[in-house]
């Protein structure tokens, strides 16, 4: 993971985040300066940061929102008090209202990135400065810390290009904490029809098989938000095992790059999860991100246990097969 270190000093008043990364200080300035591929990263998994204006230059303004799984949105604004291509940055940092206007009654910040070079490529610093103890305080119980840390760990991503940090790993799957796992696949075709496969049911049919020796013999869905989708599966005539089944409602919708449902087992009082769907697509490439929220670490443990990731890339290599042929 790119984040080393993050230190808070009460005394001083700071936050510092540093993050090493193999890759020179221009590429790693250019994509913390292009709101493109900041908002690639900058908001930490599950709250991807969406970039309406960047006026990069002194006395220019950011304006940004975080999305939630849940549609929630959070606001916030950078005003650009120093610029000094390619080695440093200096913002005012405040939470912010959905027209951007600085929220006073919470924490204003100054933050200055600042990107040296290394021996294996680059080292960001990133240091944020509070105007009281009580302030760092109060957004280090916000969460800042995780929030910071699993963001940047992000950006890996971005600066290698898709295809040099997936292609060929097949289906990934990484723990972030108790409850999250986070699934990636890049998958060879373009977003429009990954989105498609995903939401169609004539194509789910076609890859969303389930274990061999099985079928998927119902697949109801209505994606719009407020919309429900049943998936059901059974053994091919002949063969052992129960049908089982999944259930849930899209929470989110934003074609074609996210889409936010619940997953329930059908006809069991198990908790459902809540599974959040991201695409991106790059040199004719795109990857699925998909983000899982469990209850409880018992059960995101017994769910991978029953060998999931094998089989979501059974599944994931059949769509690439479909895709080919669409």
């Amino acid at each position: 993971m790119p984040v080393t270190d993050v230190t808070t000093d009460p005394e001083a008043l700071t936050m510092t985040l540093t993050a090493q990364f193999a890759a020179p200080v221009e590429r790693v300035w250019d994509a913390f300066t292009d709101p493109r591929q900041l908002e690639r990263f900058w908001g930490p998994p599950g709250w991807p940061a969406t970039f309406t204006s960047f006026d990069f230059a002194p006395g220019g303004r950011a304006i940004y929102h975080m999305t939630s799984p849940r549609g929630e949105k959070a606001y916030g604004s950078w005003e650009f008090l120093s610029v000094a291509e390619p080695r440093s940055f200096e913002v005012l940092d405040a939470f912010a209202d959905e027209n951007g206007t600085p929220n006073t009654d919470l924490p204003v910040s100054r933050m200055v990135f600042s990107f040296d070079g290394t021996e294996q490529g680059s080292e960001l610093r990133n240091v944020t400065y509070f105007t009281s103890a009580e302030a760092l305080e109060q957004v280090v119980g916000m969460g800042m810390i995780e929030g910071a840390t699993m963001a940047v760990n992000q950006l890996d991503r971005v600066l290698e290009g898709l295809r040099a940090y997936a292609a060929g790993r097949g289906t990934q799957t990484e723990i972030l904490d108790d409850t999250h796992v986070r699934i990636t696949r890049l998958i060879e075709g373009p977003i429009d029809l990954v989105w498609r496969a995903h939401q169609e049911p004539e194509l789910l049919e076609k890859w969303m098989l389930g274990p061999d020796g099985w079928r998927m013999s119902v697949c109801e869905v209505d994606p719009k938000v407020g919309g429900r989708y049943r998936y059901q599966w059974e053994p091919v005539e002949g063969g052992e095992g129960e049908a089982f089944g999944f259930d849930g409602e899209t929470l989110l919708s934003d074609a074609p790059r996210r889409a936010v449902t619940t997953e329930h087992m059908t006809g069991t009082d198990y908790p459902s999860t809540l599974n959040d769907l991201n695409l991106y697509e790059e040199d004719g490439a795109t990857l699925i991100t998909l983000l899982i929220e469990y209850p409880d670490k018992e059960t995101r443990d017994i769910v991978l246990a029953t060998g999931m990731t094998d089989g979501m890339e059974a599944s994931y290599a059949r769509l690439e097969g479909v895709l080919a042929g669409v």
